[in-house]
């Protein structure tokens, strides 16, 4: 059995166990992932995935069943971050030797970091589609137009762009040299206005109930509460919207593929995953929200993405409908230490050495993303062996980071 901790096993009542698929948490983490234990609105347990980490509102790598409720906090500010990738008929041998022209296309094509497409170069059809939702947010919720700088254009123009921090975009090759595309991103700046105004709207309105929290970052939405429908929409439009930008990078990604090299096609093996969102979902004979703060859906057959830091390996994997997991599995490697820690500790040097063979940045302002700055991504895989099987083990040889 992988679950190799169960805190609250003899759980007073009002506190649920948590199941923990690893050995390896900091204290903080499971003082937080107690903390979520004492809610009541909690179904059946936590889960604990092995990349679990202290995280800001909840636990990064739980999950977390709720009954006719959910908490703004633990779905956080990055709405429907998660993954897409898919399998090229291109095999190592098409690659060029130098593969800096083709990161630099990317990176041309690919907005990185604060950077923004044009509004002349938006994606229009997928703008179309999310504009209706967009405009009954402002609409409702008018707050979000001070939050963000140029809303209505930003949105708009951050469609298909990457962003900063662990987000990347990775050209790898499998266990058979085939090559893939694989990229991580997630809401953009729509999203994390989203998230930070509906977790301030939770704290507000639990605010007469606060003694009654571990933690006021749990502040939660109940059915029938007057902001619980806004949320709904709100995190649903946002899960789409990034699910949508994933989509737009990646065509932009193939079409500088197209231009740089041999002629090629997609394979079947497409997938496009979040793994920081809440779903309705059937669990221990309930349904509930579940909220996965940094883990992935691994229903039964389903694929799923499990990547790796900048110089380790990556996996695609299918599920094994796990019921403890609730049918989830991790979603990478997870950070061992903070990004300020990173940066003390570690030189370019060290960056250097640690991503080796891989065409990526290697200058100062990516040593907070160091391998070394996150778990051992095997030993992530081997505390997962009962929630996915292995499909295909990916190592990257192009990293663009924002």
């Amino acid at each position: 059995m992988p679950v190799k901790m169960v805190l609250n096993s003899n759980a007073p009542p009002g506190t649920v166990p948590v199941k923990i698929y690893t050995e390896q948490v900091e204290p903080a983490a499971l003082q937080q992932l107690k903390n979520i234990a004492q809610l009541p609105i909690v179904h059946s347990h936590v889960a604990a995935m092995p990349d679990v980490h202290l995280g800001k509102g909840a636990t990064v790598g739980s999950v977390i069943p709720t009954v006719s409720a959910i908490i703004p906090a633990a779905v956080g500010v990055d709405i429907g971050c998660g993954m897409n990738a898919v399998r090229t008929s291109l095999h190592a041998h098409q690659l060029p030797d130098n593969l800096k022209a083709l990161r630099d296309a990317i990176e041309v094509k690919v907005p990185v970091g604060f950077a923004r497409h044009k509004r002349i170069n938006a994606r229009e059809s997928a703008c179309k589609q999310l504009a209706p939702g967009a405009d009954r947010l402002f609409e409702k919720h008018p707050e979000l137009l001070k939050m963000i700088r140029q809303p209505q254009e930003t949105w708009v123009t951050q469609v298909g762009t990457l962003g900063g921090g662990n987000h990347f975009i990775e050209i790898c090759l499998d266990e058979n040299n085939a090559v893939w595309v694989m990229l991580h991103s997630g809401s953009r700046g729509i999203g994390n206005a989203i998230g930070q105004h509906f977790i301030r709207l939770a704290k507000r309105d639990m605010a007469g109930h606060s003694q009654n929290l571990p933690d006021r970052d749990l502040a939660y939405f109940s059915e029938g509460n007057s902001h619980f429908d806004d949320y709904i929409e709100a995190v649903n439009w946002a899960q789409e919207y990034a699910r949508v930008n994933r989509q737009e990078m990646m065509k932009l990604v193939l079409g500088c593929l197209r231009a740089q090299l041999p002629e090629f096609t997609l394979t079947s093996e497409a997938i496009n995953c979040h793994h920081n969102y809440v779903v309705r979902e059937q669990h221990f004979g309930r349904e509930v929200f579940v909220t996965r703060k940094g883990a992935i859906s691994a229903q039964s057959d389903q694929l799923g993405i499990i990547p790796g830091s900048m110089g380790t390996r990556s996996y695609i994997v299918r599920g094994r409908g796990n019921a403890d997991s609730f049918c989830s599995c991790a979603h990478g490697a997870g950070r061992t230490m903070s990004r300020t820690a990173a940066r003390k500790r570690f030189t370019r040097q060290d960056l250097e050495e640690q991503t080796r063979g891989v065409q990526c940045r290697k200058d100062a302002g990516v040593i907070d993303e160091i391998p070394a700055a996150y778990k051992d991504i095997e030993r992530v895989m081997e505390n997962q062996s009962d929630l996915v099987d292995v499909v295909h083990t990916l190592r990257q040889v192009i990293c663009v980071k924002g």
